[in-house]
């Protein structure tokens, strides 16, 4: 292969380094503290896990200048807010947090705009932190802008009593089965989806599991007919 041909083709690197100043990476702020692994009591773990005890930590805001790109990407999302919006950098990775009331404007924008390009959302993580009162539920979005060759997260929060959220795939149909899956492990309810049923779970299933409140044992599971004992009765230890 000669080198002419070595260099055509589309890019095969990496993400676009944003060259972030150090300085960006800001204080973290704790929203809580939790015991053990996964911060669940009485469930009767042998691991030793069970003693652990770590603050709950959060990055902070961080400051302009974000550090190359990231300007860039905030300039031109600045449009779609309607209220003050916050920017976390932390660990070079840029995360954007909007509300809920913004999340379909800014999705759009991210898609269609030329300075953005964020043609794929790769998926939407839900994630659950009782301590983080009146946003105890979180759901992120992971963005890839494969003109630009860039990455960034969308982060929106509610709380428990209104786990509510606007349905992103009319922009981005991947988000399909994503939000089913959220919906289903962590009880986030995404407002005009089509068809919002469980993904993994019968759809009788009562609670949601992965949220940090669910008991991690003592729950038998059914797979069409055959039942699973609870883990907490698969296994005795001496």
């Amino acid at each position: 292969m000669s080198d002419e041909d070595k260099t055509t083709g589309p890019d095969q690197s990496g993400p676009e380094d944003p060259q972030v100043p150090a300085t960006t990476d800001p204080e973290v702020k704790t929203v809580g503290t939790r015991t053990g692994m996964f911060g669940a009591r009485g469930t009767g773990d042998t691991s030793g896990f069970g003693g652990l005890v770590a603050p709950i930590v959060f990055p902070g805001a961080a400051q302009r200048p974000f550090g190359g790109w990231y300007d860039e990407v905030a300039d031109a999302l600045e449009p779609a807010f309607t209220a003050p919006w916050s920017v976390v950098v932390h660990r070079k990775e840029i995360t954007f947090h909007v509300r809920r009331e913004d999340l379909l404007a800014v999705m759009k924008l991210l898609r269609d705009d030329p300075q953005l390009r964020f043609e794929l959302c790769t998926g939407v993580s839900g994630v659950h932190y009782p301590e983080d009162t009146g946003a105890e539920l979180h759901a992120v979005y992971h963005l890839l802008s494969m003109t630009h060759n860039r990455r960034i997260r969308v982060e929106v929060s509610v709380p428990d009593s209104d786990p509510h959220l606007p349905s992103t795939i009319a922009t981005y149909p991947t988000n399909d089965w994503h939000e089913r899956e959220t919906y289903d492990m962590f009880g986030i309810v995404f407002d005009g989806h089509p068809a919002l049923t469980r993904i993994l779970m019968p759809d009788d299933w009562p609670g949601h599991p992965q949220r940090k409140d669910y008991p991690l044992g003592g729950i038998p599971v059914e797979y069409k007919g055959g039942t699973i004992p609870p883990p907490d009765e698969r296994r005795s230890y001496s």
